[in-house]
């Protein structure tokens, strides 16, 4: 089945995953917009904890975890987001549907491999600035849109029962562009800017998990990942036109090295596999150097990340045969992130709580995943913008067996 699957998936997303706009945040004009994968949705739905070695799960948050599956997995899934956009005077809505990440993870014995295409970060805002009432001002619209991608592939190895490590390689690409047009009430042509930039450029990360026993069924889960700081290379052009003139300016293309920072993140649990888990995360990321030509700002200033999470789930009786509630899986999870961006000297921070349910595909390991997030991220003070969000994510978790022959009596 998920051979089938697969095939048709890749050719959709192939499509979905470039000609998104992934959202709606006046953040993105910063860097290379708004870090898009938090993980899969069954790690989103506990505000990205992903301490368990799961066997039916990706955890694409650790490459340590591929080890741990006993099936060949396919997982795929996507976000309907909505989104308040308010300031102190004014607010707007918007909403996106969005691609998340495609995803397969394959057992081999004591290795465990995966691979994917998952959007990193998105570009996506519309800024308009009308003063046409007053004689002789400036009015101005901002557009941006596109953002990076990656493909990657991963490499897990079970030391032994309770330990793992792996080992990721990414290839990060993708294309922003953004449009500046400019008028003066009263003046007959209006101006018009458009910057381009192509990025790509390689990333690696490893990552280890050890889990134990530590008191009949209670069991001890344990995650460190680290991604090491990696160049990206912007290739950039830069067109200027007057309205009504046929032959706008194009500025000498040329290039900027941009620099994604190093990432450390280390995660605790308690419980008892395939029943409950109680666990906490935290992450901790440099400033880098994300800022291109056409989107620095003297108000504006990268600083490091760091997101503390707390969450979980609970799964009533995995194996009943009298009861499918109680095979449902339940999660939840609250988060506080700084997402490395001062704005006015104001720190732009994101506060947000989870839920989510796993719903079991009967006769399989398979399962449908839903979740949703809502929370909060920037502030109406210092003549920002505060966004108040709800997203509704879905995905699908296919398991199935490969590489076993077939017997015939």
């Amino acid at each position: 089945m998920i051979k089938k699957v697969l095939i048709s998936a890749c050719l959709l997303i192939s499509f979905v995953s470039f000609a998104q706009q992934g959202t709606a945040s006046p953040y993105s004009f910063f860097g290379i917009g708004d870090v898009r994968f938090k993980g899969t949705l069954e790690n989103r739905s506990m505000a990205g904890v992903a301490v368990e070695q799961d066997t039916i799960h990706l955890n694409l948050e650790n490459p340590a975890s591929y080890a741990s599956l006993i099936q060949t997995t396919f997982t795929v899934g996507g976000t309907f987001a909505t989104s308040n956009l308010k300031t102190s005077s004014q607010s707007e809505k918007a909403q996106r549907t969005t691609f998340d990440y495609l995803a397969l993870g394959i057992p081999m014995g004591k290795f465990g491999a995966s691979f994917g295409l998952i959007p990193v970060s998105s570009v996506g805002y519309k800024i308009l600035n009308d003063n046409t009432a007053t004689e002789g001002a400036t009015s101005s619209q901002l557009d941006g849109k596109g953002g990076v991608n990656k493909v990657y592939f991963g490499l897990g190895y079970k030391i032994t029962r309770h330990w793992n490590i792996g080992a990721d390689a990414q290839y990060n690409f993708g294309k922003i562009t953004t449009t500046s047009l400019e008028s003066i009430t009263g003046v007959q042509n209006s101006t018009a800017e458009v910057n381009t930039s192509e990025i790509s450029g390689m990333a690696f990360s490893f990552g280890t998990m050890y889990q134990r026993k530590i008191y009949k069924k209670m069991s001890i889960f344990s995650s460190l990942s680290y991604s090491f700081a990696s160049n990206l290379s912007s290739d950039n052009t830069r067109v200027i036109s007057v309205q009504g003139d046929p032959d706008p300016y194009a500025y000498p293309a040329n290039s900027t090295n941009l620099k994604l920072p190093n990432k450390l993140s280390i995660g605790l649990g308690v419980g008892e596999a395939r029943k409950w888990l109680v666990g906490a995360n935290m992450t901790f990321q440099g400033d880098g150097q994300l800022a291109n030509y056409y989107n620095s700002a003297d108000n504006v200033s990268y600083e490091n990340y760091s997101k503390f999470a707390l969450g979980g789930y609970y799964l009533p009786n995995y194996n009943s045969f009298t009861s499918y509630m109680s095979r449902i899986t339940y999660r939840a999870g609250i988060k506080y992130e700084k997402i490395g961006l001062i704005v006015n000297n104001e720190s732009i921070k994101d506060v947000g709580m989870t839920l989510g349910a796993g719903i079991p595909i009967p006769g399989s390991f398979s399962n449908v995943n839903f979740g949703i997030e809502f929370g909060k991220r920037g502030t109406v003070s210092s003549n920002l913008v505060q966004e108040n969000y709800v997203n509704f994510s879905l995905s699908f978790s296919f398991n199935d067996k490969w590489f076993v022959k077939s017997k015939f009596q």
